[in-house]
């Protein structure tokens, strides 16, 4: 299948006094790396190792996205950590809205992967009449109107993202957070919990569920002010990377 221009994966090995703490950073559904592409780029400027992966059924067609489900990406996540874990002695986990999700997903259940974690936007719950009626609406109508490009910077770059959610692939996510937010309290790695103040996509409910439940005693939160959902392309994108690579140092010399 032909991936989009520009929504590639992205690798690169670390170099110099960060080369030993490596960063997933992750993608939110129906986007691509290009999302979050800004961030990996500055920390593999900076000398960490960064694996921007693009996940399964993303980054081609919605028709592909839909064959997929939650646990074909958690799988991704999992095999892309333990490949980094095996080279390097720090790993840190970036992810935006269901990236970040699924990070904290392996942090609960597989800690030894995972040194800390930056959530931007992460989705746990929503309060979204429209979500409630997915379940019976995706066996009646395949697709919904994308979630995409919650920017408010105006020109390029815009999002790459699917125009169109597949409500089963969607749905598959959606029927995790129950299970995910039940597990929060097994989370104990830091955390930098990143909100956007103009996010249109993901309501505050659910950092606020993160933050009641989480279990670690290492919990930033920081605003950026002027930013929507997709904070790595939107107005306060520099302070975004600066807020991320300090906390990356930070764990990095904390092992």
């Amino acid at each position: 299948m032909q991936i989009l221009q520009g929504a590639q994966p992205h690798r690169s090995s670390g170099a110099g006094e960060h080369a030993d703490t490596a960063v997933l950073v992750l993608h939110g559904i129906t986007s691509t790396p290009q999302m979050v592409r800004p961030v990996a780029e500055h920390l593999a400027e900076e000398g960490f190792a960064v694996s921007a992966p693009l996940l399964p059924g993303h980054g081609t067609t919605w028709q592909d996205l839909a064959t997929t489900r939650y646990a074909d990406w958690l799988a991704a996540v999992v095999a892309s950590l333990e490949a980094l874990r095996a080279e390097h002695s720090t790993v840190v986990t970036f992810g935006v809205s269901m990236g970040g999700a699924l990070v904290t997903d392996v942090a609960a259940r597989r800690p030894e992967l995972v040194d800390g974690l930056v959530l931007v936007n992460p989705a746990f719950g929503a309060t979204d009449w429209r979500l409630r009626v997915i379940p019976h609406l995706k066996h009646v109508v395949p697709v919904a109107q994308g979630i995409a490009d919650d920017i408010r910077r105006d020109g390029p770059p815009r999002e790459l993202a699917y125009r169109w959610t597949p409500l089963k692939a969607f749905d598959s996510f959606v029927e995790q957070w129950p299970r995910l937010v039940r597990q929060l309290p097994d989370v104990h790695q830091p955390v930098l919990l990143v909100r956007s103040r103009h996010d249109q996509v993901v309501p505050p409910v659910s950092a606020e569920t993160f933050l009641g439940a989480v279990g670690s005693q290492d919990v930033t939160v920081r605003w950026l002010e002027d930013s929507g959902h997709v904070a790595p392309l939107d107005h306060d994108a520099e302070e975004l990377i600066a807020i991320t690579s300090e906390f990356v140092g930070r764990m990095g010399h904390g092992h």
